[in-house]
C-alpha cells in the first residue's frame, strides 16, 4: 500500500537540511539558558516551553538556524503572563474603546501595585474594626466634585445607571425623552438596559424636540425618576430643543443625568460636553458617569449627588454584585488626587509640539530609507465623548502595507488607514514612546 507523508510546515521557506535538523537543541537544553530560566520564574514554565517549541519548529522549517533557537524563544516570550498585549495607540483616538480607553497615570499604576497585596480596603487600622469600603477614594471623588454630597462607585458606567434605575424605579416609570433613547457600544441599547431593571419607560417629546412641559404632563405617582442621557456618540442639529436640568428639577421627582464621558468639571476645549459638577449645581439629584473616559482613570461607574439617594442606591442588594475591587479603588483615588493623567495631557498638547515631533521622527526615518513624511492630522476624543470635536494633530504617513506588520510586531503599533496611507497619529502617543515607535517602523521597513 502506498504510504502518504504529510507535508512539512515550511513557514514559506525551504525545509531545513537533515544535518541542520539534527543540530536542533533538545527542549531541556534550551530551557537551561539563563534568560529562559529567569523567564520561567516570571511567566511560568508552560509559557516558556511554548516559546521554545515555536522556536524549534522555526528551526525545523529552516526559518532560523539551529543555534538561534534560544534567541528566538526569548524573542517570542510575552511581556507578561497575561494574554493582553501592550500597544502603542497611534490611531488619533484618545479614548479608543478597543484599546481599553484611558491610559492609567504613573501614580495610578503605582497605587495598583501597592494595593495588590493585603490592604485596609474595608478595615480601620486604628480601631481594628470594619470600615466603609473604598472610603478614601469616595472622599477624593467628592472633593473633586464639590456639588456632590455623596458618591458611590460600581464596575462601569452602564452598571451605575442600572443600579440607579433598579433602586429608584423598579416597578415604576422612568420618564425619558425620545431623543435620548440611545444605543451605546457593541449594540447595547439604553431602553433594553433600563427595561431589564423592571422599570417601565415613559417616552416624551420627539426625536428632535422635547420640552419641560412634555415631562410635566406624564409625571405622577408611578414616576420613579426623570432620566436625561447625554447622546455622547452622535449629534442632532437644526430644529432642536432639549429641556434643561434646571427646568426638570422643578417637577418634584429625582432627576438623574447620565453624562457618560466622566468629565467632572468644565473643560475649555470641550464647552459642549456636560460635566458632573455643573449638572448637580443645576439641580440634578444624581449624576452617573464612566471613570475610564475623560477622567482618565480605570474602568468604573461613578455615581454622585444627593446623600440620601446615594445611600439608598448603595444599600440596594444589587450594589454588592456591581462593586469594584481594591485595585480599581486604588487606581481611581490616585487618578483623582495625582498629577494630570495621560488623557488630560494628550487632550491639552500643543499641535505645534506634535508637528515638531512628527518632523523629527520623519527626518530620522527618512534618513534610514523609510518611505515616510510628516503630515497634519485630525484626532478625536473617542470613547463616546465630545462627538464632532476634532483635535489638530500630526502624524507619520507611511505606505498602507505597513499597517498589518506594525500591528503584529513585537511592539504592536495601531494606526489608521486614510487615503491609501497608514497614518501614525501622535496625539495619544506620549513623547517617551517616540523611539519605540521609530524602532517598530524601522523593523517593518527592514523586512
Amino acid at each position: 500500500m502506498e504510504q502518504r507523508v504529510a507535508p512539512q510546515e515550511t513557514d514559506g521557506r525551504a525545509p531545513a537540511d537533515p544535518d541542520a535538523r539534527r543540530r536542533i537543541p533538545r527542549t531541556d537544553t534550551v530551557l537551561g539558558d539563563p534568560r529562559l530560566s529567569e523567564a520561567a520564574d516570571r511567566l511560568g514554565a508552560a509559557v516558556v516551553k511554548g516559546a521554545v517549541r515555536q522556536a524549534q519548529q522555526r528551526a525545523r522549517t529552516g526559518a532560523i538556524p539551529p543555534e538561534r533557537v534560544a534567541d528566538a524563544a526569548v524573542d517570542l516570550l510575552p511581556a507578561t503572563a497575561g494574554g493582553l498585549s501592550p500597544v502603542i495607540n497611534a490611531t488619533g483616538v484618545l479614548l479608543h474603546t478597543n484599546l481599553g480607553r484611558a491610559t492609567l497615570s504613573a501614580a495610578a499604576r503605582q497605587a495598583v501595585g501597592a494595593a495588590a497585596g493585603p490592604t485596609d480596603v474595608e478595615l480601620d487600622l486604628g480601631s481594628g474594626t470594619r470600615a466603609r469600603r473604598g472610603r478614601s477614594a469616595l472622599r477624593a471623588l467628592c472633593e473633586r466634585v464639590p456639588s456632590a454630597a455623596a458618591a458611590h462607585v460600581v464596575n462601569n458606567g452602564a452598571a451605575a445607571l442600572v443600579l440607579v434605575a433598579t433602586a429608584l424605579a423598579a416597578g415604576k416609570e422612568i420618564v425619558i425623552s425620545r431623543g435620548e433613547m440611545v444605543e451605546i457600544g457593541d449594540g447595547f441599547r439604553l431602553p433594553d438596559l433600563l427595561v431589564s431593571t423592571g422599570a417601565r419607560l415613559r417616552e416624551v417629546g420627539t426625536t428632535n424636540r422635547t420640552t419641560a412641559a412634555d415631562y410635566a404632563r406624564v409625571i405622577g405617582p408611578d414616576t420613579g425618576c426623570v432620566l436625561k442621557v447625554h447622546p455622547s456618540n452622535f449629534r442632532i442639529t437644526g430644529f432642536t430643543r432639549a429641556a434643561g436640568v434646571g427646568e426638570l428639577a422643578k417637577l418634584g421627582v429625582p432627576v438623574v443625568v447620565d453624562i457618560g464621558s466622566g468629565l467632572l468639571e468644565p473643560h475649555p476645549l470641550l464647552p459642549d460636553e456636560p460635566d458632573a459638577d455643573t449638572q448637580l449645581r443645576e439641580g440634578a439629584a444624581l449624576v452617573t458617569a464612566s471613570g475610564d473616559k475623560l477622567l482618565g482613570g480605570p474602568q468604573c461607574g461613578l455615581l454622585l449627588g444627593d446623600a440620601e439617594l446615594v445611600r439608598t442606591v448603595a444599600r440596594h442588594p444589587l450594589a454588592r454584585a456591581l462593586r469594584v475591587d481594591k485595585l480599581t479603588l486604588a487606581a481611581l483615588e490616585a487618578t483623582l488626587t495625582g498629577p494630570p493623567t495621560p488623557t488630560a495631557t494628550a487632550l491639552a498638547t500643543d499641535p505645534a509640539r506634535l508637528r515638531a515631533r512628527a518632523d523629527r521622527l520623519a527626518a530620522a526615518l527618512d534618513a534610514d530609507g523609510v518611505d515616510v513624511r510628516a503630515v497634519e492630522s485630525a484626532a478625536t476624543v473617542g470613547g463616546g465623548g465630545a462627538p464632532g470635536v476634532t483635535l489638530p494633530s500630526a502624524a507619520l504617513s507611511l505606505p498602507e502595507t505597513y499597517a498589518a506588520p506594525l500591528r503584529t510586531g513585537p511592539v504592536p503599533v495601531v494606526g489608521r488607514l486614510e487615503a491609501g496611507r497608514c497614518l501614525l497619529d501622535l496625539r495619544a502617543v506620549p513623547p517617551e514612546d517616540d523611539e519605540r515607535l521609530a524602532r517598530a517602523v524601522r523593523s517593518v521597513a527592514g523586512r
